[in-house]
């Protein structure tokens, strides 16, 4: 070996030892975020490249000599990264052979149906909301989830989630209904046994309750409301049911929208008992306040200015309150 080639050597050694082992650091510092997207079946020389030209290697084809060395170079892991300029090789090649991609938080409300979720989930999938509508209602979904039906609506539970963005929405999905079986504990798979009820009546219960209630402390007795009907053979009179018919919120609830719907199965104000299935997410407070709702004797209540209700036993004095509650309104 020439004198000069041992210099170009020795030199390189010198390279690889400062950023794959000292890290950033040693070539002057730490750096500055950047977004790298690993394709999908990317080859090796490509991920390098890809890494070399957004800085957070300093040369290729040293990249890839240290991942051929460590046997790596077929468990590189596509998907969208956040990573450093003058990164360690070793530090990039442990976040890719993890998989270790840049999430996407998604955040469902209790008590959202699946049009509403719809515009969150495309944020991260980068689906359309077409093609996600298509996803979510279609049956051999339902029927691969498992879930007690007879749609999806009601069993994509409220939660947080983080993604990799570009997450298909069978996997959202998916997700989505195995947060919700975590929710079925064994202790209430045992309440839910002494109820006579199945899992879907009582999921599409809370629905109710979740869309009623304001003020989660109220829940159980709301719940109690609807016992009392549904034991005494009472139309359940559901406002949000109704508008669930109707397809969407209305701020004042018209006799002449609920006769529009005298024929949907939703329509509770025209079909006694339950609904056919929930009417949007239940959290967990509504799925226990509809296993164990109040035992009281309540038969009506309605909503106070404040979100709160007032409870009473005769259409009388429901009437009074209703009154009461509008005079509030109209004084605001």
């Amino acid at each position: 070996m020439t004198g000069s080639r041992r210099t170009r050597w020795i030199v390189g050694v010198g390279v690889v030892i400062a950023a794959v082992v000292l890290g950033p650091m040693a070539l002057g510092g730490p750096g500055t975020p950047v977004t790298i997207e690993i394709p999908t079946g990317a080859t090796l020389p490509r991920v390098a490249d890809l890494l070399e030209e957004e800085g957070v290697i300093g040369n290729a084809r040293l990249f890839r000599l240290y991942v051929r060395a460590r046997r790596a170079d077929r468990s590189l892991k596509s998907g969208t990264y956040r990573m450093e300029t003058r990164s360690s090789m070793r530090t990039v090649l442990r976040r890719i052979t993890r998989g270790e991609v840049e999430t996407v938080a998604l955040t469902i409300p209790e008590g959202f149906q699946i049009g509403q979720m719809i515009p969150r989930i495309a944020e991260v999938t980068g689906a359309t909301p077409d093609e996600i509508r298509d996803v979510l209602t279609d049956d051999a979904l339902v029927e691969r989830l498992g879930v007690p039906g007879p749609t999806l609506e009601g069993y994509l539970f409220p939660d947080t989630y983080h993604f990799a963005f570009g997450v298909t929405v069978e996997s959202v999905a998916g997700s989505m209904v195995e947060r919700y079986r975590e929710v079925w504990t064994p202790e209430r798979r045992a309440i839910l046994e002494g109820t006579g009820r199945t899992e879907r009546e009582v999921v599409t219960l809370a629905s109710i309750i979740q869309a009623e209630a304001r003020i989660v402390s109220e829940m159980p007795r709301i719940a109690g409301v609807y016992h009392n009907r549904l034991e005494d053979g009472w139309l359940l009179q559901a406002d949000p049911t109704v508008l669930y018919a109707l397809g969407g919120y209305r701020s004042r609830l018209l006799y002449a929208a609920i006769d529009s719907v005298q024929d949907h199965p939703y329509n509770t104000y025209a079909h006694r008992g339950l609904p056919p299935g929930p009417i949007g997410s239940p959290g967990a407070s509504a799925i226990d306040a509809a296993l164990t709702p109040e035992e009281h004797d309540f038969m009506f209540f309605v909503a106070r200015p404040d979100g709160s209700h007032a409870f009473t036993r005769s259409l009388g004095e429901h009437n009074r309150a209703k009154e009461e509650s509008q005079a509030a309104r109209d004084g605001a």
